[in-house]
């Protein structure tokens, strides 16, 4: 069976509903696990948006590796990408992950490895605007330490 993948690095925003549809119509798929991030706020409430810049042409292979090396340790019917670049209000979708399998325990692992791996190995780099100005935002250890556990996990028992 062929997996249909799609991946996309957009201004343009995206519908939830129609990536879902997509995924959701090979027969085969007895799960369809979908996740949206959006720009949240800052604990502070000072967050106005965010700006994301991307290397066009590296971002999107990255993000084709890291969704490759989920379809080989998951059966996978689809998965789709999305990643919005430019610059974000508050509560803008800014990234989506769906994934299509025939169990729902292999499209849960999946999609979350996926969002682990986009956290860490994609290169996308984001510009927080305050009220008190810009800056350029780091890298998080919780995301790195995300990432890491499934570079150790097992999964191949898990159906």
């Amino acid at each position: 069976m062929t997996m249909l993948t799609r991946i996309e690095v957009q201004e343009d925003d995206f519908s939830v509903a129609k990536e879902y549809e997509r995924l959701s119509a090979n027969s085969a798929s007895g799960a369809v696990v979908t996740f949206s991030g959006l720009v949240r706020n800052t604990p502070d409430g000072q967050l106005k948006g965010l700006e994301l810049e991307h290397y066009p042409g590296m971002t999107e292979k990255a993000l084709g590796a890291i969704v490759k090396e989920a379809s080989q340790r998951w059966p996978l019917h689809g998965v789709t990408v999305i990643h919005r670049v430019g610059y974000l209000p508050l509560n803008e979708q800014i990234v989506f992950v769906g994934v299509a399998s025939g169990h729902r325990q292999q499209a849960f692992d999946a999609a979350s490895f996926v969002m682990d791996y986009l956290k860490t190995q994609a290169p996308f780099w984001k510009k927080e605007y305050t009220q008190a100005g810009e800056q350029w935002v780091e890298a998080k250890s919780s995301d790195q330490q995300a990432a890491d556990h499934w570079r150790n996990s097992d999964t191949s028992s898990q159906e």
